[in-house]
Order: structure tokens, then sequence, then C-alpha cells
């Protein structure tokens, strides 16, 4: 078997050639590599399966399984994003900025290929496809290291997508999987500094400590995702009521679903036996506070706790506050730094909302579940950066660059 060291070295010598790939190339391979997916549909099943039958034995919850599961509508949507990849303008030479510098000197600023990434991650096969699709579209090489939940289904998206792309025309050793889940394997992938560039970890609190507490390489860190939906006293009830469904229901096990909301107690007698019967139609559990429950009364009690808690479930923690102040204190204290949102007709109160919470996608009037590249326009997204370094929030296609000077002169020296 091919060593971690081995296929980083594979890596690298693959990036020189693929960071001045033409685009056309690149599009080929990335067409070529959604093709595969959906001609090989049978074999991504069969071994999902594995995956979601070892999870069920395990006792993953159903959310978990959820985001291991790959059927016909999700392996086409994989593909249909690896399109839309090969759609985007290529990153890569783009100019950021130009000038002439005062000695005479003819100044740019562009876009490059970051070089080799190597990725952490759990669960949602998804990931693989989409970052690698990302990464070769930018120039980048990548080295893939996914959870022990979705080994096999990983294992054969990897495959599909390396060899059809290298059939197309991308450099060979561009993707890269890492086909151990023994954890000593991503301590040996951190320790490589000078053949990997960059490692972006997404996954639970404690992978994510873990990877940047052992890391020798830079690392971008997909944090959790406890995201908050503030209902203002001048709210339009409706609306407030559909967000905060939205957020919750409309895929509990994403990082962009809501976790907790809150609620001008100026509202709460109007917005609250609406949005519990709401939140039962979707099968949601509410935890609540006791201001909560004297409205809703079959509401279950929080605890401190729930207030800390990502659930990815069908599961909402939710609390009356008192005012604006009181809102905008308990979502310091708790979020994540991913997405928060306020909903209100004031736009003064909106406005100082979306100032003062320091998210890394701050909302006003819609839902958290946006968070991510295709709703913001910029394609398909290899993840979401919560750190308060650059780039922070969904990272789509220039993300996934990093940029240098180009310095045209005329024989200048520095006195």
């Amino acid at each position: 078997m091919t060593s971690i060291k081995e296929k980083a070295e594979a890596a690298r010598i693959a990036s020189h050639e693929l960071a001045v790939l033409p685009t056309e190339a690149k599009n080929a391979a990335l067409l070529a590599m959604a093709d595969a997916l959906e001609t090989g549909l049978a074999e991504i099943e069969e071994a999902n399966a594995k995956d979601l039958g070892a999870g069920k034995a395990k006792g993953l919850s159903p959310a978990m399984l959820d985001r291991l599961l790959l059927d016909r509508g999700r392996v086409e949507l994989m593909a249909s994003n690896l399109r839309d990849v090969a759609a985007l303008d290529d990153p890569v030479g783009t100019v950021i900025s130009e000038w002439t510098a005062a000695n005479g000197m003819g100044m740019s600023r562009v876009r490059t290929p970051i070089g080799v990434i190597g990725i952490v991650y759990e669960a949602r096969p998804n990931v693989t496809t989409d970052t690698a699709g990302l990464c070769i579209k930018a120039g980048n090489c990548i080295i893939l290291r996914g959870g022990t939940e979705a080994i096999h289904s990983n294992r054969v998206l990897a495959r599909l997508m390396s060899e059809a792309g290298t059939r197309a025309g991308m450099p060979p050793g561009a993707i890269q999987f890492i086909e151990t889940t023994d954890r000593a394997a991503v301590d040996e992938l951190l320790g490589l500094a000078g053949l990997i560039d960059l490692i972006i970890a997404r996954g639970s609190h404690r992978l994510i400590e873990a990877v940047t507490e052992k890391s020798r390489i830079p690392v971008m860190k997909h944090y959790r995702g406890l995201c908050h939906i503030y209902v203002e006293q001048s709210a339009d009830t409706r609306m407030a009521i559909d967000i905060i469904e939205n957020a919750k229901a409309n895929r509990p096990s994403t990082c962009n679903s809501a976790e907790t909301a809150l609620v001008d107690e100026a509202a709460a007698a109007a917005v609250l036996p609406a949005l519990a019967e709401r939140l039962a139609e979707a099968g949601v559990e509410v935890r609540a506070d006791e201001k909560a429950r004297a409205i809703v009364p079959e509401w279950l009690p929080a605890t401190e706790e729930d207030w800390d808690t990502e659930y990815l479930d069908l599961i909402l923690s939710l609390k009356v506050v008192g005012n604006f102040n009181e809102a905008i204190s308990h979502i310091r204290r708790h979020h994540s730094g991913l997405a928060d949102a306020i909903v209100t007709e004031d736009a003064a109160v909106a406005e100082r909302f979306l100032a003062l919470i320091d998210s890394a996608a701050t909302y006003w009037n819609a839902s958290t579940r946006l968070t991510d590249g295709l709703p913001f326009g910029i394609g398909p997204a290899s993840g979401i950066n919560t750190d308060r370094v650059y780039p922070r929030g969904p990272m789509g296609i220039e993300e996934m660059t990093g940029s240098k000077y180009i310095i045209r002169g005329k024989g200048q020296v520095r006195s």
C-alpha cells in the first residue's frame, strides 16, 4: 500500500503541472468526473449500503445516517455540482489589482493555486466530491482523509473521480485518498509540512481541536454551526415562523441549521403558539425556558447545556428574551460564529444586529440554511470557514486560491 508520505509526494509533483493546466483541460476532467459518478451509481450505492449498515449497527442517530446516505438524487446532485464548478470562471491567473510603482515597475497581484491541500473530515460523502472539484478547478491537488463512517463510500467516490479525471488529462496523483481509518494516519498527514500547504478540517469540535493542536501545517477550520434566529418585537409573525421552521427542519443534520431561537418578550404571545403548531407539524422537539413554557406548556424544559448544544437533529432550544441587548448577549455567549439571523421590520435595529454579531454570515430576515456557496451565488463550497481570518464564510472557488505579485521592470535596482 502506498504510504501517506508517498501520496503527498505524488500530489506535490502533480501540483506543478496542475497549476498551469489550461482551463479547458481542467473543465474536461471535471465533466468526466461528473459522468463517472452517474455511471458508477450502482457501485456507489453498494459501498454506501455498507457504511449505512455499519452506522446502524453502531447506533448512529437518524440525522447522522441521513448525512451518510447516497441515493440516486444525491449522486446526481454531486455530479451536477461538479458540472457547476466546470462552468465557473477559472480564478487562476486573474488579476486582483495592478498599478505602476513610483520607480516605474509594473505591479500586479494575481490569483494562484495554493498547491496541495489536505482535508480531514467526518461523514458527509458529498464533501469528497465538492472539495475535490473545487480544488482541481483552482489548480490544487487534494489529499482526502474522510471519517470511518463513510470509508466505503468515500473510497469509491475518490477512485471514480481520480480515474476519470486522469483519463481526461488531469495529472496523475492530483486526487489522493487515504485508505486507512487508523487515526495515526491523520497525525502523519499533519506532519507533512513542505509537501502539503493547507489543511482543511471539517467535523466535530473534538476533531478540529485535535487537528489544530497536532498540525505543523496551517489549518482552515470548518467549525460547528450553533446558529441562532432572533425574533425581534417588530418582526412579521408569519415570516418569523417560516424562517425558524426552514432553518431548523429543512435539513437539520447540516451545520447551517438553527439550534436556538430567541423571541422578544413583547412578541412572544403572538409568535409562540403559532410557532409551536408549525414545529409540531414538522416533528421538531422544542426545549424552552420557563417564560416560553408559560405560553406553550407542552414544550420540554431547557437546561443550561441546551444553549451550547449543536443538535444536528429535529430539536430546537428556545428562549424568551427581555430585549435586544439580552438577545445580543446570549448569542455572543453561545454561538459558534458560523451564522446568526434577526427577523425584524425595524431597519435600524437590523443594521445594529448585523454590526454587533460577528459571524461568518449574519442575516436580516432570511434563514441560516442559506449559508452555502450555491445560495450565495459563488458555486459549490468546500466548507464554511468560521475563523476570523480570510477567507471567512463559504469557501468557493476564489477562496481556494492564494495570490502572488508579478513585477515587470526595466532594470530597476534598490538604492
